[in-house]
């Protein structure tokens, strides 16, 4: 399950997705669509997405690219 599935299963959009963490919605769309390679995002950018996902750092990873 990749980070878009993940903030679906959470039942958040991009927009509240990108409020709860600070990153950019334009960043979260780039690693849910490829444009950025999700398995490079920064530590604290993986930390704020499995927080706010509640899952672990490497799930967000999972299924790349979606």
């Amino acid at each position: 399950m990749g980070l878009k599935e993940l903030r679906k299963r959470a039942g958040l959009t991009q927009v509240k997705l990108a409020r709860e963490t600070g990153i950019a919605r334009t960043i979260i769309s780039s690693y849910e669509t490829g444009r950025r390679d999700a398995r490079n995002m920064t530590l604290e950018n993986a930390l704020k997405l499995s927080r706010a996902l509640r899952c672990h750092p490497s799930d967000l990873m999972d299924g790349y690219p979606d």
